[in-house]
């Protein structure tokens, strides 16, 4: 088995990885599959920051670094960083999650290794609470909770964050 971190370059794949994985979380946790925006990937992708983890070939885990929030939270809520990075659009392929390696865990330390490299002294996410398995994984790679959890129609979402200055980089 080969298993390489590439830069994304095409856009198509990304999204359809990020779909299956919706539909399968979806399932899993009994809530509606949310909607991507085919368009915000692309524009991830174009700007270089999408990270894809390939193994033997095929696309199994993304998960992309910006160095602005996607969702819309008042920034004070988090412990002061003097350049903190946001972690995007973490997914896993459904049918690579019964396979033993462990993925995701793989994505979160990517992320952070990557971030570090570039500077960052946080790196910080968003995600639905209910997700216990994803919150869980962050939370064991030293995220927190920041701030109340917000509602918006049937989605909720927490804000989460690590300090990334004494990361091993």
């Amino acid at each position: 088995m080969t298993a390489q971190w590439v830069e994304a370059t095409e856009p198509d794949e990304v999204h359809d990885l990020l779909l299956a994985s919706d539909r399968h979380v979806a399932a899993r946790y009994g809530l509606p599959v949310p909607q991507r925006d085919r368009r915000s990937t692309r524009q991830l992708v174009s700007e270089r920051r999408t990270h894809l983890l390939r193994v033997d070939g095929v696309a199994v885990a993304v998960f992309a670094l910006t160095p602005t929030p996607a969702f819309d939270v008042d920034l004070a809520i988090f412990p002061p960083a003097a350049r903190p990075a946001y972690l995007r659009r973490l997914a896993v392929r459904p049918e690579r999650l019964d396979d033993g390696e462990l993925y995701g865990p793989a994505c979160v330390r990517r992320a952070m290794e990557v971030a570090a490299a570039h500077g960052a002294d946080a790196l910080r996410a968003e995600t639905n609470p209910d997700l216990a398995g994803i919150v869980r994984l962050l939370e064991a790679f030293g995220f927190e909770q920041y701030g109340p959890v917000r509602t918006e129609g049937w989605m909720r979402r927490i804000c989460l964050a690590c300090d990334l200055r004494s990361f091993a980089r």
